[in-house]
């Protein structure tokens, strides 16, 4: 038998509608989409850590970024593999998918595609809602 997940950090509905504005609840606690090339981090190149908007955990470093011009910020690999959890998603009729969250809290953050052909490490292409971090600035 399959174990149930449960994450680290549990709040009430309310208190995240508290914590977060519109579209980050969308996002974080509903899987929604922000719209592409809209994003605060989409074209940055600042040096730092990027944290879940929700909790606070470190999810991705900025030696991980890459520009894929896909309109979203594209990592290729998490900061570490036990910070994200992956999700099969077939929302998308004809289209599977792979969803990322967050495994502190289970906001979601984004999806994972394999083999789109850019020059990366993994061959992997993390497109994260801006909306669903923040960057703390290393520099």
């Amino acid at each position: 038998m399959t174990e149930q997940y449960q994450p680290k950090l549990i709040k009430p509905d309310a208190q995240w509608r508290e914590q977060l504005n519109d579209l980050e609840y969308r996002v974080l606690r509903q899987s929604g989409t922000e719209a592409p090339f809209t994003g605060e981090y989409t074209d940055t190149e600042t040096e730092g850590v990027y944290e879940c908007r929700g909790c606070g955990a470190e999810l991705f470093r900025s030696n991980q970024k890459f520009h894929s011009h896909c309109g979203w910020p594209s990592f290729f690999a998490p900061l570490a593999e036990e910070r994200v959890r992956y999700i099969e998603d077939r929302s998308l009729p004809g289209r599977p998918r792979v969803e990322v969250r967050c495994a502190n809290c289970d906001g979601h953050l984004g999806h994972v595609f394999e083999g789109e052909g850019y020059d990366t490490p993994t061959d992997l292409r993390y497109c994260i809602n801006s909306v669903s971090m923040r960057l703390r600035p290393t520099t």
